[in-house]
């Protein structure tokens, strides 16, 4: 089994062992760390793998909506009690594919907007869980970038092949670019080594002067690979995720989402127990995460202002 879990307490419902799918759109490599957080929350809830509850992982490996939606067609087929989805994109691959599994979705960026749920209070369906306000948050990291960054003119948004949650970021980033008087631009790029390199070559030639990436777990499992690349072209570059500073990166801002995680588990808890998607509010991000790394900034030779500095949550020295 690809994610193994000890817990101590007995099953909530004698001898019922429960399935759960996991849908991701990114890599087990890549998830690993967020992963591990909701299994272990999962033990203090008393479950335990292989006792009460199994577990299908299926990995999209950045291969895209059409492999997401053979993923969840899957998981359907399988008949799972419960579908967990990672993203906004594989919870709407998992409303596709079914309208009466239970889908928990973990860091959906604007789930009325998706399209995921009727309303956050009231989600109707069978999808709740949690938002980690993306379009919003996307805003504020542009704004960022653009106090860190001197005479910052042109930016280059890296982003996904199109989805309904790309798109939504991108609009906002677009708002937000004008209000700035920046110019933003779009790079779309395939989440693999090749794209990811073609993608940074696209943003030299549009003499972009940083870069900012739309908010999506395909990202995140190849961070190690985007943040050495954004090194060597000594391009400045926010992120959504700490994680991408924990491998060097330059700042990120965003949900905490081992948070986000955690808090996951209590939803596939209680759903488990009999409760119904409906009939839980989706809730929004509350711990929030301004990190910068003064060693990546040292190395392509930009210096971040002290009213920057004074706004983070932690600085790597």
């Amino acid at each position: 089994m690809l994610f193994a879990l000890c817990g101590s307490v007995d099953a909530q419902q004698p001898g019922k062992i429960f399935r759960i799918g996991f849908l991701d759109p990114s890599t087990a490599s890549g998830s690993a760390v967020l992963v591990k957080a909701f299994l272990l929350e999962l033990g203090k809830l008393g479950w335990s793998e292989g006792k009460n509850f199994t577990i299908e992982y299926r990995f999209g490996e950045n291969k895209g909506p059409g492999h997401r939606l053979e993923l969840a067609a899957e998981l359907v087929r399988l008949k799972v009690d419960l579908i967990v989805a990672t993203s906004g994109p594989s919870a709407s691959a998992g409303k596709t594919a079914t309208t009466t599994i239970p889908i928990v979705m973990m860091n959906a960026g604007d789930p009325v907007g998706e399209g995921l749920v009727a309303s956050l209070a009231r989600p109707g369906g069978n999808v709740t869980g949690l938002s980690s306000l993306s379009p919003e948050l996307n805003t504020k990291r542009l704004e960022v970038l653009n106090d860190s960054v001197q005479k910052l003119r042109r930016v280059g948004l890296l982003r996904p092949p199109g989805s309904t949650a790309t798109d939504i970021q991108s609009r906002e980033l677009k708002l937000a670019a004008v209000a700035l008087n920046l110019i933003l631009e779009e790079i779309e790029t395939r989440i693999d080594a090749k794209g990811i390199e073609s993608a940074f070559k696209a943003a030299k030639q549009k003499q972009v002067g940083a870069i900012i990436t739309t908010s999506s777990g395909r990202f995140f499992g190849e961070r190690k690979r985007i943040v050495e690349l954004g090194g060597k072209n000594r391009l400045p570059a926010i992120y959504h995720d700490k994680g991408f500073v924990d491998e060097g990166g330059l700042m990120s801002y965003g949900p905490d989402y081992v948070d986000q995680y955690r808090r996951a588990a209590v939803y596939v808890d209680k759903i488990l127990k009999g409760a119904k998607p409906a009939d839980l509010p989706v809730q929004q991000a509350t711990k929030f995460e301004f990190v910068i790394n003064l060693k990546a900034a040292k190395q392509i030779g930009l210096t971040i202002p002290n009213r920057v500095l004074e706004r983070a949550n932690k600085v790597i020295q």
